[in-house]
C-alpha cells in the first residue's frame, strides 16, 4: 500500500535567491487568481483548464511550461474543494509554488534541490534533521512545494511516497468513540479525558479576546506590544492540539500492532455543519468548531498504513444508543446509558458502550457474514419461532 508523505525541510538562502522566489510565488498567484477569473468556473479538470488557457498565461506571466502546468492542477483542486464544500474558491497568496520533475530536483551527495525561478534555476541548500536525511536517503522525489512561512523563512514541502505491506486480516477490531467530553475511548477500556484540553482552549480563548480589546485601545506602545504578544501565541492552541492527537493515534495504533487488531472509527463527516444549526450560545459554537476530531482520524489513517493496521470508518448512526450487548435501542443520559431491553437491561458508561457497539460494526464490515453480528436477537428468536411454526 502506498502512502505520500510530505517532509517540510527548511532551506538556507541567500538574499538575492530569495527575491527570485519571491517573484515566482508572485507570479505563481497572480498565475491562478488569472486563470480563475477568466477560465470557465464550471472547469475542475486541470487539464481541461490548461488546454484553454496555457498559451495566455505563459505571454502574460513568464512562467516555465511546468509552473503553468502545476498553476493550473492548483486551481483545478482548489475549485473542486470549494465545489464539495459549497463555498467560493479562496484567493491564492503569493507565498508558495508547486514543482514536479522537471522544475526541482534531489541532490543526496551534498543534501540541496535545484529549483526553477522566473529567472535562472536555483541551488538551494537544505537544513536537514536526521529524521529527514533517513526519509531522503536513496530516494529521488520528483514533486515539491516551495513556502515562505510566517516566520519569514522559505522551507521546501517534500513529497516522497513509501510502500507499506498490506495489512494482515484479523478477526479482532478495537472500537474508537470520539468526543468533546472524553475525546477518544476505546473498547478495550482505554480513554482520553477531554477536560483539559477544552480548559486550555477556553484559556487561549480569553487570553485573545483580551489582547485584541487591548490592541485596538490604550496608548501606542501598548497596542504594539499587544499585537506582538497575539502574533507569538498565534498557532500555540493548534500545536498543543496536534500534539494531543498524535499522542493518542500512537497509542491506539500501537494496542492495535500488538494485538493483531484492526480499528474502528465513526465517520464525522458534517457533523459541524449540522450541530451548528442547532440553537447553541457562543461558547458552545466555539468548543465545537474547534474540535479536532478529523485531524485525529487522519492521524490514525496515516499511522495505520504505516503499521499495517486497517483502519474501517463506519457510519455513526445510533453507535452511541444501541446497547452492544443485545442490539436494542436504549437510553443515553449525559455519560450514562442504561438497555432499555428487559432482557438485558445493561447499565453503565455511555462512552464504554458506544466504543464497543463500534467494535462490533466494524467486525460485521471486516468478516464474511458479519451482518449477523448486528442483527437483534429478540429479532431472530421470533423469526426462529415463526419458521418452527411454519415447519
Amino acid at each position: 500500500m502506498e502512502q505520500t508523505l510530505t517532509l517540510v525541510v527548511k532551506l538556507n538562502v541567500e538574499p538575492e535567491q530569495a527575491t527570485q522566489l519571491e517573484e515566482t510565488a508572485q507570479a505563481f498567484a497572480d498565475a491562478c487568481i488569472w486563470i480563475n477569473e477568466n477560465v470557465n468556473h464550471r472547469l475542475t479538470n486541470r487539464n481541461s483548464i490548461q488546454a484553454v488557457c496555457y498559451n495566455d498565461v505563459k505571454e502574460k506571466f513568464g512562467l516555465k511550461a511546468n509552473h503553468i502546468v502545476r498553476a493550473c492542477a492548483r486551481v483545478a483542486s482548489n475549485r473542486k474543494t470549494a465545489k464539495h464544500k459549497g463555498r467560493k474558491v479562496k484567493g491564492f497568496q503569493p507565498t508558495s509554488f508547486d514543482c514536479d520533475g522537471r522544475t526541482f530536483s534531489f541532490r543526496e551527495k551534498d543534501w540541496t534541490i535545484s529549483v526553477s525561478t522566473l529567472g535562472k534555476r536555483l541551488r538551494l541548500a537544505l537544513r536537514a534533521s536526521n529524521y529527514h536525511k533517513g526519509k531522503l536517503t536513496g530516494r529521488k522525489p520528483t514533486s515539491a512545494q516551495i513556502c515562505k512561512h510566517r516566520d519569514g523563512q522559505w522551507y521546501c514541502h517534500i513529497q516522497i511516497t513509501i510502500d507499506y505491506p498490506e495489512p494482515q486480516r484479523t478477526d479482532k477490531v478495537i472500537g474508537v468513540d470520539f468526543g468533546r467530553r472524553e475525546i477518544a475511548r476505546t473498547s478495550t477500556n482505554q480513554g482520553w479525558n477531554g477536560k483539559e484540553v477544552q480548559q486550555k482552549r477556553d484559556k487561549f480563548s480569553r487570553v485573545r479576546s483580551s489582547l485584541q480589546k487591548k490592541a485596538r485601545q490604550g496608548t501606542r506602545s501598548s497596542r504594539r506590544r499587544c499585537r506582538e504578544v497575539l502574533k507569538r501565541l498565534s498557532g500555540r492552541e493548534k500545536r498543543y492540539q496536534k500534539w494531543i492527537n498524535h499522542n493518542i493515534s500512537k497509542a491506539i495504533i500501537s494496542e492495535a500492532k500488538e494485538t493483531n487488531s484492526a480499528v474502528a472509527i465513526e465517520d464525522l463527516t458534517g457533523i459541524r455543519e449540522r450541530t451548528n444549526e442547532k440553537p447553541r450560545n457562543k461558547t458552545e459554537r466555539r468548543r465545537s468548531n474547534s474540535w479536532a476530531f478529523y485531524q485525529l482520524r487522519t492521524f490514525l489513517e496515516y499511522k495505520g498504513i504505516k503499521e499495517g493496521v486497517k483502519v474501517i470508518s463506519i457510519p455513526p448512526a445510533y453507535t452511541s444508543q444501541t446497547c452492544h450487548c443485545c442490539n436494542h435501542i436504549g437510553i443515553r443520559a449525559n455519560k450514562n446509558f442504561k438497555c432499555s431491553n428487559s432482557d438485558c437491561s445493561w447499565e453503565g458508561d455511555a462512552d464504554d458502550n458506544a466504543s464497543k457497539m463500534i467494535a462490533k460494526w466494524g467486525c460485521s464490515i471486516n468478516q464474511p457474514g458479519g451482518s449477523e453480528i448486528l442483527s437483534c436477537r429478540i429479532f431472530r428468536a421470533t423469526e426462529n419461532a415463526n419458521l418452527s411454526e411454519a415447519g
